[in-house]
């Protein structure tokens, strides 16, 4: 999505250091998601979008995962953030740290059903199953 991005991120080159400087559960949750491990689809980490930078993306569902610390409890700026993201055209989830580090299999399960959703005819949610690991 190039040219969207404020130019102020790439100059100063924001995503590598956060890509360097991860959290303990985005390295968590990046060991789920890299590598087309959930389903086939590319995620990107620390991807910068308009005046952001996201912890991950799927640019092909346009799907955008968020992991969030205790700072994030009831901010109007991320409340902000997703709708001009959504306005955008994307769709975010977002997981609590503690979620991704002790519910793993929960949330990658969740980020499977959010990548699964398509609209029936009547615009209905239509969401499938997820897989079953073999016994």
């Amino acid at each position: 999505m190039k040219g969207q991005t404020n130019r102020w991120i790439i100059d100063n080159s924001l995503q590598k250091e956060l890509r360097t400087h991860m959290t303990d559960a985005e390295n968590c949750l990046w060991r789920h998601l890299r590598g087309r491990k959930i389903a086939g689809f590319k995620f990107r980490r620390q991807h910068p979008f308009l005046d952001y930078v996201l912890d991950f993306v799927c640019l092909e569902k346009r799907l955008i995962v968020e992991v969030d610390g205790g700072q994030h409890q009831d901010c109007e700026q991320d409340q902000v953030r997703d709708r001009r993201l959504h306005e955008a055209g994307f769709r975010v989830v977002r997981f609590w740290n503690n979620q991704v580090l002790q519910e793993t299999e929960v949330v990658v399960e969740a980020i499977w059903t959010a990548l699964h959703r398509e609209f029936g005819e009547a615009g209905s949610l239509i969401t499938p199953s997820p897989p079953h690991p073999s016994p």
